[in-house]
């Protein structure tokens, strides 16, 4: 989702550090908080060189975002609302990130299978529904069947504490680091490696 400190949202890092973003308006939307953005980045970075990454629950597009300010070459922003759309249109245009994304309006399992028909694969994906809609499961499965991940691609999960996601999905999508905040919001990081089934979580 979006970075929100008080009322600014903002870049935390890369090029575009410390430039403000809007919002979307109302609660169409769960921020993710600050602490957890960027440790989330420092997780799984903190800087990229090339790569491409998904942001399949866009929000105001904060987190693809992050990813291309930090050195991703390329992302592509889903969110079903239209107005959801137009303010990560806005803040790519902001960002001067008009030329490095693709902004797709339609639910998340559309998306996927549009670009799953493209054959697009991705080295980077962030998952942040809104915590009334989890299907992730079904996202990371489709993502593994349908062969839309990179080798090495990292998956990044934010969900509830309480909703409780595998070690390892299909022998070959391995969760290596997991933290907790607040008691209620949990991370989940994923390594995509065809050929291995088997880390430990941090």
């Amino acid at each position: 989702m979006v970075h929100v400190g008080g009322n600014i949202v903002r870049v935390i890092s890369g090029e575009n550090k410390g430039r403000k973003l809007k919002a979307v308006s109302g609660r169409m939307t769960r921020p993710t908080t600050d602490k957890v953005k960027e440790t989330i980045f420092n997780m799984i970075g903190p800087f990229f060189e090339a790569g491409m990454a998904l942001d399949l629950y866009g929000g105001s597009g904060g987190l693809g975002i992050e990813a291309l300010s930090r050195g991703v070459h390329h992302t592509v922003f889903v969110d079903r609302a239209g107005g959801a759309c137009q303010v990560i249109h806005e803040n790519l245009k902001l960002c001067g990130y008009e030329a490095r994304s693709t902004v797709l309006q339609m639910d998340s399992s559309r998306a996927l299978e549009k670009l799953s028909n493209d054959q697009r694969s991705f080295d980077l994906v962030f998952l942040d529904p809104p915590y009334a809609k989890q299907h992730l499961r079904q996202d990371l499965d489709t993502l593994i069947m349908k062969n839309m991940l990179a080798q090495d691609a990292t998956v990044v999960v934010e969900h509830e504490e309480t909703v409780p996601l595998p070690d390892v999905i299909d022998d070959r999508l391995v969760r290596v680091k997991y933290r907790t905040y607040q008691g209620q919001t949990a991370v989940s990081i994923y390594n995509f490696h065809p050929d291995q089934g088997s880390e430990h979580v941090e």
